[in-house]
């Protein structure tokens, strides 16, 4: 999967596209705002019809999700699942039932992949286009903070474009429709898979009577960009990591034998350890003697 990154670009020029928001919690209500702070006031719609009211720039929400199409160029879809989604585009008053040919819709929210392209396909049926676009971090959608994670065809994604610089600080296109949700979905992977780990460590580290507060701070002092989490796949991707990766694999099933066995005298169960430590070589590339 290739990865284009696209740096944010003015978002105030004659013939920005006009946007709309639909669905104004934590994502989509910071979202309204940063596009409201870069110029671009949109039209949005939400269940609350008090939505908006402490939404700095953001208009009274419209009547349906209908109206917000008809008042926009690039609707950005920020609910909550797929069922929400469904409705929102596909309803008696949905945005399918205000589209012009030609809108193109932002699903912000995260789905499975199948669901963007069944949503994908009944747009297209109205000659609207659908780009899928995980946003991360959602804290920051007020500030112009979110990374836009992005996925579809090129020439609707420069169309879309204005907008999408309007409320993100970074747009990475990561290849063709579902390409971004497969990413934010990784992405994912990675966040709630980290805090099994830290949870797992803090865990051995307290039953063995240290202080977690200690083991962050360890952490921190050590690796205080965090560089240590890809560090390893960057290897791989460098092509320098393999001669290494029998050496690493020793070390790696050495460190976690070693933490299992202290588990056991604790009593503590580490299930996300004894996986890593099961499929050590595999994830370090030293099962087949070939690089991933």
């Amino acid at each position: 999967m290739s990865v284009q990154t696209v740096s944010q670009g003015p978002a105030t020029e004659a013939g920005t596209p006009r946007a709309g928001v639909i669905g104004l919690g934590m994502i989509g209500g910071g979202v309204a705002v940063s596009l409201a702070r870069s110029g671009q006031v949109p039209t949005v719609y939400d269940i609350r019809p008090d939505a908006a009211d402490k939404l700095a720039g953001v208009p009274a929400p419209v009547g349906s999700p209908a109206e917000v199409a008809r008042a926009s160029d690039v609707v950005l879809v920020a609910v909550v699942d797929a069922e929400q989604a469904r409705t929102v585009l596909l309803g008696e008053n949905g945005v399918l039932a205000g589209a012009e040919r030609g809108l193109i819709v932002v699903l912000l929210s995260t789905v499975a992949v199948p669901v963007v392209h069944e949503l994908a396909q009944a747009c297209a049926k109205a000659g609207v286009a659908l780009l899928d676009c995980g946003v991360t971090p959602g804290d920051k959608a007020a500030e112009n903070g979110l990374v836009a994670i992005l996925g579809g065809d090129e020439t609707t994604v420069q169309r879309a474009m204005p907008v999408l610089t309007g409320f993100a600080k970074r747009v990475v296109h990561c290849g063709p429709l579902g390409a971004g949700m497969a990413t934010k979905i990784a992405r994912n992977v990675i966040t709630y898979g980290t805090w099994r780990a830290v949870h797992e460590a803090t865990t051995l580290a307290g039953a063995a009577g240290v202080d977690p507060e200690k083991l962050i701070t360890v952490i921190e002092e050590a690796d205080p960009e965090g560089a240590t989490l890809f560090s390893w796949q960057r290897q791989r991707l460098a092509g320098v990591a393999q001669p290494l990766a029998a050496q690493v694999a020793r070390l790696l099933d050495k460190d976690l034998a070693a933490a299992q066995e202290l588990a056991g005298q604790l009593g503590i169960s580490l299930p996300l350890t004894d996986v890593t430590r099961a499929h050590g070589p595999e994830t370090l590339g030293a099962e087949s003697g070939k690089d991933a």
